[in-house]
């Protein structure tokens, strides 16, 4: 039963009438002051806190603007996950792992006191077999000799691995399927190294050439050509995440989701839920550092161009994970290489490979999908497909568990040939600084964390202003 206030005033006599009184009736300032416990008041509002919108809060307070960072998961680092073995302390990154050789790159993690050292390759040999069957394939990558050639060739379309952006009009090479580009410029010693870096892409032949240009674009092949890229001394790529939580502080917002965002003339407001309770975000500018999908942007207030815009892309899917094997020889990975394909590519949904982690036991396991998967049923792809090697009697693996498995989805968001050739990117570049709203992730940029930063920085000057 709920007392009325009368009955509370008798209850509790009249010493208690002030302070009873004020806890059901406050006044219009004690009001005010517990709304403003629940509003947070900033120059500009982060939503996501993987690669892109951890660099663009960071270095919006180096400029001098208050920033608070949304978050849904319980860390920042977005595709970036490290995995830490209990028994032996040993790390092993299972979502990004290189970065180019570049000043931007070098300068961020020295901000965090963060080691950088070379990118070293496997120590021990690399076997192929086709997973769909288990069995070896007589098979040799040709040295990738035609790289200087395919630099030339997509230096003419400028930096759209910094910025999605194609010329207008979108040329023809950029819209037929990578499989034409390379045919018609005879590229195909470097489709193996595409194929091999963009993981997650999906079946590249197929996908229009722009997609493959901005994930191996000038500036991945200059790391390729120098032999260049770059990881933590740590082998803890998170670092640089847990570093800049510390630095973000009690603007970063973890385990919170977006209710509603209104965008008007006079400014942005966010209602978000937190572990704390409901909060309103208050702010002059938005980043959207998520996938772009409906899905992902209910709640907001989209207009009809950003509407059309995003529900065109489709998205491709990439997981990845530690697992425990036996029955391998030391050092030993061992890459998918489908027979009779074109380039001996693997067929997708499928194993890329499995990798020793400098573990003992402990491998490295990567997963592609042209379309998004259950987990579930990723997770026994990737058992079966493994088994299969010991059941053609290729080397007796056997397959233990999963130490760690991740999704990371949605990923490599694209459209179809019509909609690029239609002007879609410029289209969609167009959004920014649209309704008050900035987009830095890799839909507008490239799936890099180093040409994301790169782009990040083209953004500041109009996000900051």
């Amino acid at each position: 039963m709920r007392l009325t206030r009368e009955q509370l005033l008798k209850l509790m006599g009249a010493a208690a009438v002030g302070p009873v009184a004020a806890a059901i009736d406050p006044s219009p300032a004690e009001a005010q002051q517990r709304h403003d416990e629940h509003v947070i008041r900033r120059d500009v509002c982060v939503i996501g806190g993987g690669s892109s919108g951890t660099y663009t809060a960071v270095r919006l307070r180096d400029l001098g603007r208050s920033v608070v960072v949304v978050e849904a998961k319980d860390r920042l680092g977005g595709h970036t996950e490290t995995y830490q073995d209990p028994a032996t302390g040993g790390t092993v990154d299972i979502g990004v792992i290189v970065f180019e050789d570049d000043p931007l790159v070098h300068a961020y993690f020295d901000r965090f006191g963060i080691a950088l050292a070379p990118l070293t390759g496997a120590p021990g040999p690399t076997r192929y077999v086709d997973f769909r069957t288990g069995r070896p394939v007589d098979y040799t990558p040709h040295p990738p000799t035609a790289l200087p050639a395919y630099y030339d060739l997509i230096s003419q379309y400028g930096p759209i691995d910094t910025v999605l952006d194609p010329p207008n009009p979108v040329p023809r090479d950029l819209v037929a399927p990578f499989a034409d580009f390379v045919a018609k410029y005879d590229l195909g010693s470097v489709v193996p190294v595409v194929f091999g870096y963009g993981q997650g892409l999906g079946n590249i032949l197929d996908l229009p050439a722009l997609y493959s240009i901005n994930t191996v674009g000038q500036g991945v092949v200059r790391n390729i050509l120098n032999n260049s890229f770059l990881t933590t001394a740590a082998h803890d790529n998170s670092l640089l995440y847990e570093r800049a939580a510390g630095f973000l502080g009690p603007d970063v917002l973890l385990n919170s989701q977006v209710l509603r965002v209104d965008r008007s003339s006079s400014g942005v407001r966010v209602r978000i839920s937190t572990p704390r309770g409901p909060r309103l975000i208050v702010a002059d500018r938005l980043v959207v550092a998520i996938p772009p999908l409906p899905r992902n942007l209910a709640g907001f207030d989209l207009d009809a161009a950003e509407r059309s815009l995003f529900g065109q892309f489709i998205s491709g899917a990439y997981y990845t994970g530690v697992v425990r094997l036996s029955g391998l020889p030391a050092g030993l990975s061992l890459s998918d290489a489908a027979a009779g394909t074109p380039f001996n590519l693997p067929r997708l949904p499928g194993l890329y490979g499995v990798g020793p982690t400098g573990i003992p036991g402990l491998y490295n396991v990567k997963f592609g999908s042209p379309s998004l998967l259950p987990e579930a049923l990723v997770r026994r792809s990737i058992r079966a497909e493994i088994e299969r090697v010991a059941a053609a009697g290729t080397y007796p693996v056997v397959f233990e568990d999963f130490a760690v498995f991740s999704g990371h989805v949605p990923f490599a968001l694209h459209v179809p040939p019509q909609a690029i050739a239609a002007g879609f990117y410029r289209r969609l570049q167009a959004l920014q600084g649209r309704n008050r709203t900035y987009y830095p992730s890799a839909a507008f940029h490239s799936h890099n964390s180093s040409r994301i930063w790169a782009g990040v920085e083209l953004l500041l000057p109009s996000i900051a202003s």
